[in-house]
């Protein structure tokens, strides 16, 4: 992914020869943000149990520089996998652990919800443990909007492009409603404490639905927007669960990927603060797949419909002002943009299965 210069010029002022940890570094969002870290400078361990993901793509960069990128296979319920990713070995502790190792998905935490929480909560204490043992200077939590619940009429601000609702404020005591979203909502607070109680810098970014280029879309777990990509080119129905009204707040994986750096990288001495990081721009389900067909050029193909499915939220937009004022962030790519990128990725990657 590219950001535009001056933002680049920051990245790599930061994190040149820097050494950072990747939870969960094979997976979507943890693969582009090793492919970020490494275009800035930085050196990167990753530890990944490979249970959703493989190694294919981060094998590619440590063929380009095998004194950059180094991998730990092995689970964040790990303690000695743990150790050896943000020890660091002879090169030294690393100073920054992004989190980003997780069960993902709403639907699969209703179906394995005590998993989706040793992973999720008590996988983030271990990886707090690991860090304050190897000294590292901050941890940086993937967290997820799911964490707000159907608060929509809680104090925040109406957003311009979608009246009518009301944004996601960061000041809204989280209501999870699936099991994911509370074991997210604990690994939080499991930040905030160890900030509290052990000094250790920490700060939790909220990711509002993430989509981009290389996610998966061959799970019955698959997101909406790679589902939709994987129907449609095989010019099936894309499937709605509910009346396609439900609105998200779609972030492509490159404005997820810079929030998390500048977080990483802000010289603010954070104890567990939560920033939301999205675009503040709300679309339906319905318009998401009107807008994907007219872009593979199958408008002609209309969704089905089932029912709505538990643990899934009706309205999710983020306001991104905390973002702004704490880590100057602003979104670089937008929705049309990210998903005229993300469709023409998965013609080639579909063309070639």
């Amino acid at each position: 992914m590219k950001f535009p210069a001056e933002i680049f010029s920051r990245l790599k002022s930061a994190y040149d020869g820097r050494r950072v940890c990747v939870t969960g570094g094979a997976g979507f969002i943890g693969g582009h943000l090793v492919d970020a870290l490494h275009s800035v400078g930085a050196h990167v361990t990753v530890i990944d149990d490979l249970s959703n993901s493989d190694l294919e793509h981060l094998a590619g960069l440590i063929e380009l520089e095998p004194d950059r990128i180094k991998i730990v296979q092995g689970s964040v319920l790990d303690d000695e996998a743990l150790k050896e990713a943000v020890s660091g070995g002879r090169d030294g502790p690393v100073r920054t652990v992004f989190h980003l190792a997780a069960m993902g998905s709403v639907p699969r935490s209703l179906e394995q919800p005590q998993r989706t929480w040793s992973v999720n909560a008590t996988g983030t204490l271990r990886v707090l443990e690991a860090a304050r043992a190897a000294k590292a200077s901050r941890v940086v939590l993937a967290s997820s909007s799911s964490a707000y619940g159907e608060q929509v009429q809680a104090a925040g601000g109406r957003t311009p492009g979608a009246p009518g609702l009301v944004a996601k404020v960061e000041t809204m005591l989280p209501s999870p409603v699936s099991p994911y979203a509370a074991s997210k909502a604990a690994a939080e607070l499991l930040c905030t404490a160890w900030s509290h109680s052990f000094g250790l810098s920490t700060i939790a970014v909220r990711y509002f639905n993430v989509f981009g280029p290389r996610q998966p879309a061959g799970s019955a777990y698959a997101a909406v927007v790679a589902a939709f990509a994987r129907g449609l080119l095989a010019g099936e129905q894309p499937v709605i669960f509910g009346d396609g009204g439900q609105s998200r707040d779609f972030t492509y994986v490159g404005n997820a990927v810079l929030g998390t750096l500048l977080a990483g990288s802000s010289e603010r001495e954070f104890r567990g603060e939560v920033v939301n990081i999205g675009t503040g721009r709300s679309t339906t389900v319905q318009e998401l797949a009107e807008v994907m067909a007219r872009l593979l050029g199958v408008p002609h193909i209309q969704p089905a419909h089932q029912p709505a499915r538990p643990g899934d939220v009706r309205e999710s937009l983020a306001d991104i002002s905390r973002a702004r004022q704490l880590l100057g962030y602003e979104p670089v790519t937008d929705l049309e943009e990210g998903l005229a990128e993300t469709v023409e990725w998965y013609k080639r990657a579909l063309a070639d299965a």
